[in-house]
């Protein structure tokens, strides 16, 4: 990650990755947004979704009880992820 700032309770985070992404308007970042637990991240998840393209559902993976990717009605790339417990803690 690049960049990091907090907004409220979220942290947001910006990286130039995700290289094979079609370069358009917002070309060579993705923002993440790490929610504090697995229904907030979930509905940040879906008010993003609303009108943008969901790239991966939201879901559960080996590293955290909530995961997914999606393109916002801008065109703007988000990851949304659940807060691990060291993460958790710290905020």
């Amino acid at each position: 990650m690049h960049a990091v700032f907090r907004v409220g309770q979220n942290d947001i985070m910006a990286s130039d990755g995700r290289s094979e992404q079609s370069h358009k308007a917002y070309a060579g970042f993705t923002l993440s947004i790490v929610a504090q637990d697995a229904p907030a991240g979930e509905r940040i998840f879906a008010s993003l979704a609303e009108g943008g393209q969901v790239l991966t559902p939201w879901q559960s993976t080996a590293w955290t009880p909530g995961f997914g990717m999606l393109t916002d009605r801008f065109g703007v790339p988000w990851m949304v992820n659940v807060a691990g417990e060291n993460e958790a803690q710290a905020a």
